[in-house]
């Protein structure tokens, strides 16, 4: 065979097997997008349009959020889960990834493998979770909450969607006390804030954020942290496990994800550069503006929140047969 055959043959193969590297040196030559799996006006959505703009300052290309809501999140997750491995579709996420798969039981054309569909790029943040009432309940601690249920009193809580945390968390304390309050899913926190602050359901699970100006005026008032410590932004509000519900723990956290199989390189770019974005100070004071605590590190640590929630929520879904109403 003459050398002008062989290279005729061979060139293919060797722009095949050089296609992924090429693509992460150039990477990126347009627009990213990242998929948000809930509505507008979410503390997720607000983070993420945050992250978009100082990451397109970073690399030189628009950076655009799309929200793509419905069940429980796993409409715009699936999406993510199902697209080229490029580094052109990014998915920012809170841990409802994680366990809303395993609450919503859709069939394997709707939903995504919350453990191996995705590549960790980033943890983000962490949000504390809490237990809010209207005031006009009267409510002003968990106690009193537990105590109305107990004597029959019709209550409803309600939550981002189902499968989120605080879904998990309500459910879990539904168990732990022994009675029984009415899960009420929305399309996101944002919505759940709104019928809460208005009046239309007494209590609501909820990240800080969204509830704090309500807080501040009054017309909620914050019961209990879900999370397994009390949080810094609310050092005063007592977590559900120190009121004597030791096992119920379930806070927030963030993340970016690629699809599964996005180049190693494309994905250290994109952890490099999150990673310096969320060491900013002014990112860091919008951050605690909606009550997010920035948190960074490598892929390996997202990866590893992942699974681990996965087995321990898992566990407690599986234990208090929690599913989608």
């Amino acid at each position: 065979m003459s050398p002008i055959r062989r290279l005729v043959f061979t060139a293919p193969f060797v722009a095949i097997l050089a296609g992924p590297l090429a693509s992460a040196q150039t990477y990126p030559i347009r627009p990213i997008s990242i998929i948000v799996s809930y509505p507008a006006g979410s503390d997720t959505d607000a983070m993420a349009r945050l992250f978009a703009e100082k990451l397109s300052l970073r690399v030189k290309q628009p950076v655009f959020v799309q929200n793509r809501p419905g069940a429980g999140g796993t409409v715009g997750n699936s999406y993510v889960s199902r697209a080229l491995p490029d580094g052109y579709t990014l998915l920012f996420t809170p841990n409802t990834l994680t366990t809303a798969p395993l609450v919503m039981k859709l069939p394997p054309a709707s939903t995504y493998d919350a453990l191996n569909g995705f590549t960790p790029v980033t943890q983000a943040a962490t949000s504390p979770v809490l237990l809010v009432a209207n005031v006009d309940t009267g409510f002003k601690t968990l106690a009193d909450v537990i105590d109305a249920a107990r004597k029959g009193k019709e209550l409803s809580y309600g939550s981002p969607g189902a499968g989120s945390p605080m879904h998990i968390a309500g459910e879990w304390l539904n168990k732990a006390a022994n009675i029984k309050i009415q899960h009420v899913p929305y399309r996101g926190v944002a919505p759940s804030v709104a019928d809460v602050a208005a009046g239309h359901i007494p209590l609501a699970y909820v990240t800080l954020g969204p509830v704090a100006q309500y807080l501040k005026t009054g017309k909620l008032v914050a019961l209990a942290v879900s999370d397994p410590v009390r949080s810094a932004f609310l050092p005063n509000i007592p977590t559900i496990a120190e009121l004597g519900y030791k096992d119920v723990a379930a806070g927030a956290w963030y993340g970016f994800f690629s699809p599964k199989g996005t180049p190693d390189a494309i994905v250290s770019m994109l952890n490099a550069n999150i990673n310096e974005i969320l060491k900013a100070p002014d990112v860091v004071t919008a951050l605690h503006t909606i009550a997010a605590d920035p948190v960074g590190g490598p892929p390996e640590r997202l990866g590893k929140l992942n699974s681990s929630d996965y087995d321990r929520l898992g566990k407690i879904i599986a234990e208090l047969g929690i599913q989608a109403e």
